[in-house]
């Protein structure tokens, strides 16, 4: 077993890496950005080192700069974790010329998996079966036209490098080719520097089904499947294992398939075989075909470990440090059921937006495995990936295990910025996927639902008024002898409060009156104990009411002035973020909905519109600008401006 290693990475992944070693005995070396320099990876480390500036072209992907720092500490080998540099061939063969040891397949076993079109062929030579489509290199317009025709619509169009749904399009009729494909090859251009795309048959009720394997670089083994179908734009949010409706003979088939993958390119680690899988008449063991292979840990892998009972990266540790594998497969067995539910800074309502903050106020809820990089008071920076945590739940049922996840969500408490806890709530108690009847779709059919506003409930409000006048601990300010005193208080509506005595609140609303009352268990309020938690911050009260949803309520600031001029000339960076293009120019004349500008934020393209049709008065943000939250990026003339 290695003495030191070195982790190539951050946050929570780097945190759940330096768990293991610990475990083992293995000191760990943490790297950073100056951005990350009060990281929760970086106090958990034995040691760490500062690799660069905040961007990650400039620290976690300077290969180099990586290398130096393990061979300046005395470690022996390097932990890749996942992103960044875990599936750089290049980086792999660096590490091995520097005489240090990678934790993960070779460079070769990369290179073989690393385009999708290629992959695919080397599969098909394996004997695993592959989407119908065209994985050729001529990419010629009229070609892979006639390649969508060959294939049958509705076609679906990926990008052959990368991955995340970047690059990726579904394409319904022939009419909408063309236009699928210049957008689909620019979005992979900008994401891959690689514009090449392949064309595959799109499944119409399709199921994203892994399977985890590990290999010693000779044999390998399979850790059974992951359901990853709850998807967001080609994005995982909830997974699953086993998979709900699986089979003992299609888990065979698709065990056996993932196998041959791994052994045909002499895989050692962990890694990820991706199955897309036709769900529309069961699963059945011809009906499933693959993907692409991850080389690297997943961010799912809690899952598996949860049901094997497998530490994945002690196993990585032990492959790469020389033994050999830690099992067969007749040793690996799955018990009981396990969801992973990603926790992210995200604007739900405003289309999933990544979202900034400091975590001024974070609680976990109870009954499950929490897998963070961040701590109360640390801030999600807009240069990575905006995951606060991975929400992990286990039970020796699917509905024991759900039931745990749902209740592990309603007693997280985040404040500090948006997240996507209350979707995830709802997705948890969403009847199909209760009943396991899951697919790609799910969300996007349902997402209405999913994203509404929660109602505000009476308790809420008036703890968030109680809060606002400085009583929400109870003390009992205003309170006279003779007569309650009623006090008006800056709230987010009108409200009026009469402390009747210490502890007991009388709140009056525009039309309704409540009586609040703190008792031993806490607020009780219209004579219903609320269970609530209250979070005070500077600008915003956050009241934290479990299953009836977190509510967030700003604190007026008395001296603050509306802003003049209409919202809709200006558009507005919705987060701090890198301006990758600019479409228009002063004078341009722009319809409603027209794209404006492009943005890169937290791993992710966001394409910012026209409020409105107009002429462009001004452009006020160039490509390659680095700009904050709320900055001006293009203006419209006023309507009698523009005419």
């Amino acid at each position: 077993m290695f003495r030191k290693i070195l982790i190539a990475n951050r946050g929570e992944i780097a945190c759940r890496v330096i768990d293991t070693a610990r475990r083992l005995g293995v000191a760990t070396v943490a790297v950073y950005s100056e951005a990350d320099a009060g990281a929760r990876h970086v106090a958990m480390a034995d040691e760490a080192v500062l690799i660069g500036g905040p961007a990650p072209k400039d620290s976690y992907l300077r290969g180099a700069a990586i290398i130096a720092a393990a061979q300046a500490t005395g470690a022996e080998a390097i932990h890749p974790g996942y992103g960044f540099l875990s599936e750089n061939p290049e980086f792999v063969d660096a590490v091995a010329a520097a005489g240090l040891v990678f934790i993960g397949p070779s460079g070769a076993a990369i290179r073989a998996m690393g385009l999708k079109d290629a992959a695919k062929a080397l599969m098909a030579e394996a004997g695993v079966p592959v989407v119908p489509g065209y994985h050729g290199a001529n990419q010629d317009p009229e070609h892979l036209a006639g390649a969508a025709e060959a294939v049958g619509y509705p076609v679906l169009i990926k990008a052959v490098a990368g991955g995340g749904g970047k690059g990726m399009r579904r394409v319904e009729r022939a009419e909408d080719f063309a236009a699928a494909l210049a957008s689909a090859q620019g979005e992979a251009e900008t994401a891959f520097g690689n514009p090449a795309v392949l064309i595959e048959k799109y499944i119409d009720k399709p199921r994203h089904i892994e399977v985890q394997v590990f290999g010693d670089g000779t044999r390998a083994v399979h850790l059974f499947e992951r359901d990853c179908s709850l998807q967001r734009r080609h994005q995982k949010v909830i997974e699953e294992a086993p998979a709900p409706g699986m089979t003992a003979e299609m888990r065979a088939a698709m065990g056996q398939a993932a196998v041959r993958a791994a052994e045909a390119i002499g895989y050692s680690g962990a890694g990820t075989i991706e199955f897309i899988v036709d769900g529309s008449d069961g699963l059945r063991p011809d009906r499933f075909w693959f993907m692409e292979m991850n080389t690297r840990l997943q961010v799912e892998h809690p899952v598996t470990e949860a049901i094997t009972g497998v530490d994945l990266v002690e196993w990585q540790l032990r492959v790469a440090s020389g033994e050999g594998l830690p099992a067969r497969q007749e040793d690996l067995a799955i018990r009981g059921h396990a969801f992973e539910a990603r926790l992210y800074a995200e604007d739900v309502p405003a289309g999933f937006l990544p979202a900034t903050g400091r975590l001024a106020h974070l609680v976990f809820g109870p009954g499950a495995r929490i897998e963070t990089g961040v701590r109360p008071g640390d801030a999600i920076s807009p240069w990575y990936d905006p995951m606060i945590a991975k929400v992990v739940t286990h039970g020796p049922t699917r509905a024991a295990a759900l039931a745990q996840l749902s209740r592990a969500l309603e007693g997280t408490e985040v404040a500090g910025t948006v997240t996507n806890l209350g979707f995830l709530g709802r997705l948890a108690r969403h009847p199909g996927f209760g009943a396991g009847d899951v697919d790609t779709g799910l969300i996007a059919r349902d997402l209405e639902a999913l994203t509404a506003p929660a109602p505000v409930p009476l308790a809420a409000r008036a703890l968030g008024a109680i809060a606002a006048a400085g009583l929400i601990e109870g003390t009992g300010g205003g309170f006279a002898l003779w007569a309650p005193l009623p006090r008006a208080v800056a709230f987010a509506e009108p409200v009026v409060l009469s402390v009747e005595a210490p502890g007991r609140v009388s709140v009056a609303f525009e039309g309704e009156t409540v009586l609040a009352e703190l008792k031993a268990d806490g607020w009780w309020v219209a004579g219903a104990k609320t269970g609530a938690r209250v979070h005070v911050g500077a600008q915003e009260i956050t009241v934290f009411l479990g299953a009836r949803g977190t509510h967030v309520f700003e604190r007026p600031d008395p001296l603050a002035r509306a802003s003049e001029g209409p919202a809709s000339d200006l558009t507005l960076a919705p987060m701090p973020g890198l301006v990758k293009a600019v479409f228009v120019t002063p004078g341009a004349w722009v319809e409603a909905g027209a794209p404006l500008v492009i943005l890169e934020a937290m791993k992710m393209e966001h394409t910012m519109l026209a409020a409105r049709a107009g002429r462009v008065a001004e452009v006020l943000a160039a490509a390659g600008a680095q700009v904050e939250a709320g900055a001006a990026l293009i203006r419209l003339a006023e309507e009698a401006e523009a005419a």
